[in-house]
Formats: structure tokens, sequence, C-alpha cells
């Protein structure tokens, strides 16, 4: 049964492959890589328990926390342009020389 889960899985992780490579917009390819990231985390587990390795579990975790943390800072930079602003958009040096 875990053996034809896991099957499963690796053909589900082929559509947000697609839909990362092809995706009209940049959320559209963030959230298929968050899909991707869920998907791989499921094989990860589904391959501990048809395996009978317990441990990879763990390894499963960490993977869901990392993948999580990924797509905000990623979120973050797209929207804010880095990563070290509070809430607010950085002015370039261009434009505040404009605005002199």
């Amino acid at each position: 049964m875990y053996a034809a889960a896991t099957l499963a899985i690796l053909v589900v992780i082929l559509l947000p492959l697609v839909r990362a490579l092809l995706g009209p917009t940049v959320y559209d390819r963030i959230a298929a890589m968050n899909m991707l990231g869920t998907k791989t985390i499921l094989l990860i587990a589904a391959y501990a328990f048809l395996t009978d390795r317990h441990d990879l579990l763990d390894i499963a975790l960490v993977y869901a926390l990392i993948n999580f943390i990924g797509v905000v800072a990623v979120l973050k930079l797209i929207e804010q342009g880095n990563f070290y602003t509070e809430g607010k958009t950085v002015v370039n040096n261009e434009q505040k020389m404009k605005e002199k």
C-alpha cells in the first residue's frame, strides 16, 4: 500500500513541476514550488513507512519548516525588494536624487 502511495506521489509531483516551469506569473511559480515541497515531504514520509525507517520523519519535518520559511522569504523579497526593511519599501538613490 505504501509503495502505491509512493508511486502516486511521484506522478503527482510532475504537476507542480510543470506549473513552476510554465506559470505565467511569479506567484504561480512560487505556489507551484510550495506544492512541490509539500509533495516532497509526503514522499519522504511514505518512503519512511515503506522502508520502516521512522527517523526519516524528522527529516521530513525539518524540510517542511525550511519550505515554509523559504516561501515566506521569497514572497517578502518579491514584495519589498529586499529582506531588511520593516514593512516599508526602500527608495533607491535615483528616486532620492529626483526629489532634490
